[in-house]
């Protein structure tokens, strides 16, 4: 075994390597661009390098400074992790040359699988079937639209040099095939360096199924087994599962012969997957799409079905032992699902009539950070309290895995554990998934590949429940509220006290002054009658700003200005019929249990009922707010000024027919020019994000008026892009919302 091993990654899948090197006393070395100096897992090593600036190119895709810092670290192995150069073939070739030990096959067999037309070629001489579509390497834009012509629309465009969904394209109508072949190549050169296309048939309603494979240098060969794969959106996986619940014993036998028999015509060593489409047309038939030279996001979902575990066994294999078990030793015991838990905002797409959801990038800083643990349940995760998440790397912060004896009782355990995870700061697909895990065709295991699609919609909530809202205030009632008030006050309900949650001045409270103005309410006390309502103006981010009325209640039978119970208030959320409402401190860290960096609880009684916020003040100076976290879902309840947005909806630059980012991110491309006349829909540039495009088009038919972005630029959210002044009457008259869609 190795002494020291480099880890030429970051987040969850550095932290998850660090790990096992750490049980198996091997020493560890990280890097770190300068946006992850202080990150998680450069925290965890043994040693950390630096690398570089943040810009991937520069850092983590640089050959020469990882081989540097394998030097300076005293390493004698690379582990590439996955993404990054995990399967670049010229890392491997460079790692063996400078007398390192490289944690994954040899380079020429990543080399050969990483070309997907060469790969196809190659597994089918080895008698593995394999999905229609192009052949040949290097296409052109037109003989690639000729070849989707002749496999037959709708067809799938595929970066040739990489995986992961990554400038992949479902092209259904024959017209689109250029902006979507210039669209893919775009994203393939940014993500892998190489913009290759390949042409495959699409397989309506396809379930996606890999074999997860592990081979020595002597020889043997193993399958461990499946995953089912086919809860994606935009052709990424979010959930993972195995075994599959679609294949029995029979199938399952004959797909991992043919993975085994795919990883030997490569002379392949270590732990790949071969991928598989299978159709839903129940005919059994399955077909190669590709092989991934790596490990995979969701390896820990088969180690928790075999007692394995994958990164002990890329090493042990690299260090040159052989593996200890024949196929008929690999045994699968019970059930295992992963969710993904990505920085993300899901949200309807604008002026979409087909119930369309985007999945926009976020980013921010983490406040408060819970994760689950405990029986069944396993987090990878790359996330601490304070770790800054931006755009400049993949979306994906954590996984959350859970196990059980049966399919239904792992599903029931990952709602559970995802009820358990809290992000406060960044917007999570954590809700979502909640969700997502409780469709009835997920709870049936009915899975294909465009389920997320069609389902997302009615999986998003309609808005914002009350009870959040009435938090907020009452939260920000209490900060505004004078300690010490008038005579009399502190008896009544009106002042808050040196002790009211969530204010910041409770003891362990922390500080609150984002969340507080320099003007305390006023009182609202009358002479002889009811107190006045206080008004707090709040807006969650992609809904509309709402007015929320709070007040000490007048009980029946006393005078006015007499408790009814210490800290209870009437809440009135944007006109609705008051309720009672208190709130309370919430449960401390020991009452709740073990995991995660815990954070201020709050308890809320409303109207009758009573349930627990995880709480966390934000606010950049000019707009307060505070995030609330439950059961799974976070949302940031922000101060809003309706003079000052009154006054900036008057702007012209701020009206209907301004275009501004949907999500923080990169300017890669843009289309048009101030005085340019457009169409309605007409795409106008592009933002990219997380390595991820999203098109911005015109509003309506009209004219570029006004053009504040060039290729290469940084953009906020909701940042002006563009204007578009529509046609004078008689003219080419248009109507529509700006559309952003992948």
């Amino acid at each position: 075994m190795f002494d020291t091993v480099l880890v030429a990654n970051r987040g969850e899948i550095a932290v998850r390597v660090i790990r096992t090197l750490r049980r198996l006393g091997v020493r560890s070395v990280a890097v770190y661009s300068d946006a992850d100096a202080d990150a998680r897992h450069v925290r965890e090593a043994d040693t950390a390098v630096r690398i570089g600036p943040a810009a991937a190119v520069q850092s983590y895709l640089s050959i020469e400074r990882l081989l540097e810092a394998a030097r300076r670290g005293g390493a004698q192995a690379v582990h590439p992790g996955y993404g990054f150069l995990a399967e670049n073939a010229e890392f491997a070739r460079r790692c063996t040359e400078a007398g390192l030990v490289f944690i994954g096959p040899p380079a020429a067999a990543i080399e050969l699988m990483g070309d997907k037309i060469r790969a196809k070629e190659t597994v089918r001489e080895a008698g593995v079937p394999v999905v229609p579509g192009s052949s040949g390497s290097g296409l052109s834009d037109a003989e690639l639209a000729a070849a989707a012509r002749q496999t037959g629309l709708p067809v799938l465009l595929k970066p040739s040099a990489g995986g992961g969904g990554k400038g992949m394209r479902l092209v259904r109508d024959e017209a689109a095939l250029p902006d979507e072949i210039a669209a893919a190549r775009r994203e393939a050169r940014g993500a892998f360096g190489d913009d290759g296309l390949l042409v495959e048939r699409w397989v309506d309603r396809p379930r996606h199924i890999e074999i997860q494979v592990l081979a020595d240098g002597h020889g043997s060969v193993l399958h461990l087994g499946e995953r089912e794969c086919s809860l994606q959106r935009r052709h990424q996986k979010i959930v993972e599962e195995a075994p599959s619940p679609l294949l029995d014993a029979a199938t399952r036998a004959a797909m991992g012969e043919a993975a085994a028999d795919a990883a030997r015509s490569c002379g392949y060593r270590g732990a790949g997957t071969v991928e598989f489409i299978v159709p839903g047309d129940g005919s059994g038939a399955y077909y190669f799409m590709e092989m991934n030279t790596r490990l995979q996001v969701e390896h820990p979902v088969t180690e928790l079905i075999t007692g394995l575990d994958l990164v002990e066994w890329q090493l042990r294999v690299a260090a040159g032992e052989p593996l200890p078990l024949a196929q008929g030793d690999v045994a699968l015991n019970g059930h295992a699902v992963e969710a993904r838990i990505c920085a993300e905002t899901a949200r309807r797409a604008p002026g979409a009539d087909d119930g369309r959801v985007d999945f926009l990038p976020s980013a921010g800083r983490v406040l408060l950070l819970e994760e689950a643990r405990g029986e069944g349940v396993r987090t990878d995760s790359g996330l601490t309290t304070g770790t800054e998440v931006g755009t400049v790397y993949d979306p994906m912060l954590a996984k959350v895995i859970a196990w059980a004896p049966d399919r239904a009782a792992a599903l029931r355990g990952l709602r559970a554990a995802l009820a358990r995870t809290t992000v406060l700061g960044v917007d999570t697909n954590t809700a979502f998934l909640r969700g997502l895990l409780a469709h009835p065709e997920v709870v049936s295991g009915e899975l294909d590949t465009g389920l997320v699609e069609r389902a997302a919609a009615e999986l998003l909530p309609e808005g914002v429940p009350d009870e959040v809202y009435g938090a907020a205030a009452l939260l920000r009632h209490a900060a505004l509220t004078p300690a010490t008030t008038a005579p009399g006050a502190a008896q009544d309900g009106g002042g808050a006290g040196p002790s009211a949650p969530g204010t910041g001045r409770e003891p362990g409270g922390g500080g609150a002054a984002a969340w507080v103005s320099p003007f305390a309410v006023p009182s609202g006390w009358r002479l002889g009658g009811q107190r006045a309502w206080t008004v707090h103006h709040l807006r969650v981010p992609g809904h509309d700003p709402v007015a929320v009325r709070v007040r000490p209640p007048a009980p029946d039978g006393k005078r006015p200005h007499e408790p009814v119970s210490p800290g209870e208030m009437e809440v009135s959320v944007e006109g609705a019929t008051p309720v009672r409402a208190r709130l309370a401190p919430g449960p401390t860290a020991e009452d709740r249990g073990p995991g995660g960096d815990r954070g201020a609880t709050v308890r809320l009684d409303w109207d009758g009922m009573s349930g627990v916020f995880t709480r966390a003040v934000c606010g950049d100076g000019e707009t307060p707010g505070v995030w609330l976290g439950r059961d799974g879902e976070a949302w940031q309840v922000r101060v809003h000024d309706p003079v000052a947005a009154a006054l900036q909806r008057a702007g012209a630059a701020q009206g209907a027919d301004a275009l501004t980012a949907p999500m923080p991110g990169t300017v890669t491309l843009v289309k048009a020019a101030v005085g340019d006349e457009v169409a309605a829909g007409e795409s106008l540039l592009v933002v990219e994000a997380m390595k991820m495009e999203h098109v911005i088009a015109a509003p309506h038919a009209g004219r570029v008026a006004q053009l504040d972005v060039t290729a290469g630029a940084t953009v906020a959210m909701d940042q002006i892009l563009a204007v578009v002044d529509p046609f004078e009457p008689g003219g080419d008259a248009g109507g529509g919302e700006m559309e952003a869609a992948g």
